[in-house]
């Protein structure tokens, strides 16, 4: 008997910020890519380019804000995709604490920034979201998405920390954890599991 194929996401992190390179809370502050991140994804875009004989993507997709769109952009260029912006798929929003070098807010709240990186479902930033409502949004943003590409791959950039919380998301971990130094210009492809797409198993 086949084996259908399921579906699966290739999820992209867009290339660094100057607020990357001086360990700076980004959130929904709209940063362009830094010299360096220009280069990354320059890099990134030639080598998902490279790899498209181990399976085609049928779309790309991507959150706003200038260093995700442009990412979105160049990679789609090199891979014949037109980027469509999806703006639930937008950052985290960190509140007061956008701006901020992490080091700073470590200083000023101690125990609540621990508390933020090991347990962040716990904490709502300072005039921030919290972690459920993000995840809210991108439940939301995924359905139709899941809908639209049954037994495909496609593509998503999103920047970080949403891009911990997607992933999480289509791993199904339970827990989310932050890093305090979080990835940039990294790519993961992730099989959908069963229950997400409403297929046998599905809750």
């Amino acid at each position: 008997m086949a084996v259908s194929m399921s579906s699966q996401v290739l999820l992209i992190r867009p290339g660094a910020t100057l607020y990357d390179e001086q360990n700076r809370v980004q959130g929904v502050l709209d940063i362009p890519l830094s010299d360096q991140g220009r280069i990354e994804v320059a890099r990134l875009a030639d080598n998902l380019a490279a790899r498209q004989e181990h399976g085609r993507l049928s779309a790309l997709y991507c959150g706003p804000g200038e260093s995700v769109v442009r990412t979105a952009e160049i990679v789609g260029k090199a891979l014949g995709l037109r980027p469509k912006r999806i703006d639930d798929f937008r950052n985290l929003d960190q509140g007061l604490w956008q701006g901020l070098q992490i080091e700073e807010i470590r200083r000023r709240n101690v125990k609540l920034f621990r508390q933020w990186i090991d347990d962040p479902r716990t904490i709502r930033p300072p005039q921030g979201e919290t972690i459920e409502e993000a995840m809210e949004r991108i439940r939301g943003a995924f359905r139709p998405l899941f809908r639209r590409h049954p037994e495909e791959a496609f593509g998503l950039v999103a920047g970080e920390p949403i891009g911990r919380l997607i992933a999480g998301y289509l791993k199904r971990t339970p827990r989310v954890q932050l890093d305090e130094f979080l990835p940039c210009c990294g790519f993961e492809r992730i099989e959908v599991p069963a229950e997400l797409l409403g297929g046998p198993g599905s809750s």
